[in-house]
C-alpha cells in the first residue's frame, strides 16, 4: 500500500491543527519493518497528544498513537517476515517516532511482539496499552500475595485500566473488590465484571485527611494520583501496597511518611513504556489466556476518519471503556 491515511497532528508557532492526511512511504530504514495495521485503540493520553501543548508529543508534525496491532508487509531486518501478525504498545510510539492511527507504519525491528497464538490483532487492541497496564498492575498485586478474599481498591473503575484490572481480579479468584467510581450509572457493569462494591470518592476519603486513618484496604490499583492517591494511603491496612499506574487525577503528591514507616506499607510504579521485551511478552501472553474477560468489557469501535467524539470524550472524563479503531484494511 503505497498511499495511505493517517491522523497526523501539527504546531506551528501558535497553530495546532489535527486531521487526516494522506501519506506516501518512504523507503524502509535498516532493522525497521512496515506494519499494514489493522486495528488500534484511542487512550487518555492519545488525547492529549492531540491537543495544544499537550506534553505528549515531541516534535510536529506527528502521526500520533501510542498502539497498533497488524501484519508485517515489509522487513528490512532478519528477526522479522512479511506475513507476521505483531504488536507495539509504549516506546516512543506516537510520541517520537509517528504512531499507531495509521494504516500503514514503519517502526523498529526490536519494538515488536508477536501476536500470542489464538489471539486476533482486534484483540489485542481492545486490550492495547491500558489492558497491558493493568495486567502489570495485577501481577505485581499478586507478588504480594494477598489473601483472596483481601480487600482491594482499585480507583478510576469505569476506565479503561480500571475496569480491566477489575476484571483480571475477578477471573483470578479474588472476591472482595471494591470498584472507586463516582458514575453510579455504570454500577451494574462494574459489579458485572467482578467488583463486590462501587463507591463514589467521597464515600471513601474521609473529609479530612489525617496522616493515619482507619485501615480499609490490603492493597490499592491506583489510575489516578493526585490529591485521591494522598486520600487513601493512610487507609491502607498493615503491610499492604499501593499500586500506581496512572495520573489523570495529577502528579503531585500530599503526604507523610507514617504510613510507610508505621504500617510498613509499599508504593510499587507500574511502567508499561519501557518495560523489557521478556516481561512484555510474558504480559501479552497472560492477556492471551484471559481474552475471555473481553466478553464483560465495553467497548466500540470506530474509524480512523472519525476519532474526534472519542477523543473529546476522554478529556472531558464522559469516556467509559474502550474505544478501538478499524483502519479499514483487508485483515
Amino acid at each position: 500500500m503505497e498511499n495511505f491515511l493517517a491522523f497526523e497532528v501539527t504546531q506551528a508557532e501558535n497553530v495546532f491543527s489535527r486531521g487526516i492526511v494522506r501519506k506516501q512511504s518512504d523507503s524502509l530504514k535498516k532493522d525497521h519493518v512496515r506494519v499494514q495495521v489493522e486495528y488500534s485503540d484511542i487512550n487518555y493520553k492519545d488525547a492529549l497528544a492531540a491537543t495544544k501543548n499537550g506534553g505528549v508529543v515531541r516534535d510536529y508534525p506527528k502521526v500520533i498513537g501510542i498502539d497498533l496491532a497488524g501484519t508485517i508487509i515489509e522487513s528490512n531486518t532478519d528477526s522479522w517476515t512479511t506475513g507476521q501478525k505483531v504488536l507495539i504498545t509504549g516506546y516512543g510510539l506516537g510520541i517520537s517516532n509517528d504512531g499507531g492511527f495509521s494504516q500503514v507504519q514503519d517502526v523498529p525491528a526490536e519494538w515488536l511482539v508477536e501476536v500470542p497464538q489464538n489471539f486476533s490483532t482486534k484483540e489485542a487492541m481492545k486490550f492495547g496499552t491500558a489492558g497491558f497496564t493493568a495486567a502489570l498492575a495485577v501481577r505485581a498485586l499478586e507478588k504480594e500475595d494477598p489473601e483472596k478474599n483481601a480487600p482491594i481498591l482499585v480507583t478510576g473503575a469505569t476506565g479503561g485500566v480500571g475496569n480491566t484490572a477489575i476484571a483480571l481480579l475477578h477471573q483470578l479468584g479474588y472476591t472482595n473488590i471494591t470498584a472507586m467510581s463516582s458514575k453510579k450509572t455504570q454500577a451494574d457493569w462494574l459489579t458485572g465484571l467482578g467488583a463486590s462494591d462501587i463507591q463514589a470518592p467521597a464515600e471513601i476519603l474521609p473529609e479530612k485527611k489525617s496522616p493515619l486513618g482507619k485501615q480499609k484496604f490490603a492493597a490499592v490499583i491506583d489510575t489516578v494520583g493526585g490529591n485521591i492517591l494522598a486520600g487513601l494511603l493512610p487507609l491502607i491496612q498493615y503491610g499492604g501496597c499501593a499500586i500506581l499506574c496512572g495520573n489523570a487525577s495529577g502528579i503531585t503528591l500530599d503526604t507523610t511518611v507514617l504510613p510507610f514507616i508505621l504500617r510498613s506499607i509499599k508504593m510499587i510504579g507500574i511502567d508499561s513504556v519501557q518495560i523489557e521485551m521478556t516481561q512484555r511478552k510474558q504480559i501479552w501472553q497472560f492477556l492471551a489466556e484471559h481474552k475471555t474477560i473481553l466478553e464483560k468489557l465495553s467497548y466500540q469501535e470506530v474509524e480512523l476518519t472519525d476519532l474526534e467524539e472519542t477523543i473529546e470524550s476522554l478529556l472531558n472524563g464522559t469516556h467509559t471503556g474502550r474505544t478501538i479503531i478499524d483502519m479499514g484494511v483487508s485483515k
